[in-house]
């Protein structure tokens, strides 16, 4: 069953420009020059129950208006979203039941209630029966090493901490799928390996289709199997990982030299050395820039 399943969605924004200086201002207040954006530019996709996928690109790629297409909190202007089955235009509603969000920049949890608290909080919204929240609080806990500080305010927690807490806050409702936006932004190594390895713990166990945005190439190479890359609001690439590092161009003679470039490298001795996964990201960022 698909997931996630997205057909030629499109969204422009107006933005309105104007001079510097006073008389810049009292222009624009009165002739107002508006732009078009196109955010996002025909993309289709579709992504299996129990996938793990990286959906990445520069910023300003698209990315992050996709997510928001994709979890209702933006309407499309064109194309067509649905979302385990649900159009998450009409129904944003049931939507929520269904998906679990975490952005590594933003908090969802009441900073000054401990993690408990929070997690009793979300069980409320997501209309869980007491002993269904504290069951679900009590698994997650454990699952997620939180027994030494459930009872801590949030504002006291570290980073990495908090982070869990986050994924735990996410999940308490069980949902089918669970977006990411930089989960690991400014863990240290440890850490972040430890946040990845309950990613895939619980897509494992819970069979949660995983839709992640990173910057940090190792999340990638490490919890995914299927790479989208977007830039400028297009689908550049659709592949996956492993393809993706021994032969991301195809074998057309135009392509040759790129894919040689981004393949591999010579090494001091004259033998071909294979180019790390992010190098060959920034290629790909690069060639769409170039064309």
């Amino acid at each position: 069953m698909q997931a996630i399943r997205v057909e030629n969605l499109s969204k422009t924004f107006r933005v309105k420009r104007k001079e510097k200086g006073m008389r810049g201002s009292i222009k624009a207040f009165i002739h107002p020059r508006i732009e078009e954006i196109q955010a996002v530019n025909g993309v289709s996709f579709s992504v299996e129950e129990g996938e793990m996928l990286a959906f990445i690109g520069p910023n300003g790629a698209g990315k992050s208006t996709t997510i928001k297409m994709l979890t209702g909190i933006l309407y499309p202007d064109g194309g067509r979203v649905e979302v385990m089955g649900i159009d998450p235009t009409k129904k944003r509603r049931q939507l929520a039941y269904e998906i679990g969000t975490v952005f590594g920049q933003k908090e969802q949890l009441w900073t000054h209630l401990t993690p408990y608290d929070n997690f009793r909080f979300f069980g409320a919204i997501y209309d869980l029966s007491e002993e269904e929240t504290e069951a679900r609080i009590g698994e997650l806990a454990e699952r997620f090493g939180l027994a030494a500080f459930i009872d801590t305010p949030v504002r006291n927690l570290s980073l990495g901490q908090r982070i869990r807490c986050e994924i735990v806050a996410s999940l308490i409702h069980k949902p089918k799928v669970l977006f990411l936006d930089e989960p690991t932004i400014g863990l240290d190594p440890v850490v972040k390996e430890n946040v990845r390895e309950l990613i895939r713990q619980m897509n494992r166990e819970e069979h949660t289709t995983i839709f992640l945005t990173s910057h940090d190439v190792g999340d990638i190479e490490k919890l995914c199997r299927r790479i989208i890359i977007v830039n400028a609001g297009q689908i550049v690439q659709d592949d996956s990982v492993e393809h993706l590092v021994s032969h991301y161009l195809d074998k057309s003679p135009a392509n040759m030299q790129a894919q040689d470039r981004a393949c591999a490298v010579k090494t001091g001795n004259g033998e071909a050395q294979a180019r790390t996964l992010e190098e060959i990201i920034v290629d790909i960022y690069k060639s769409k820039e170039d064309s």
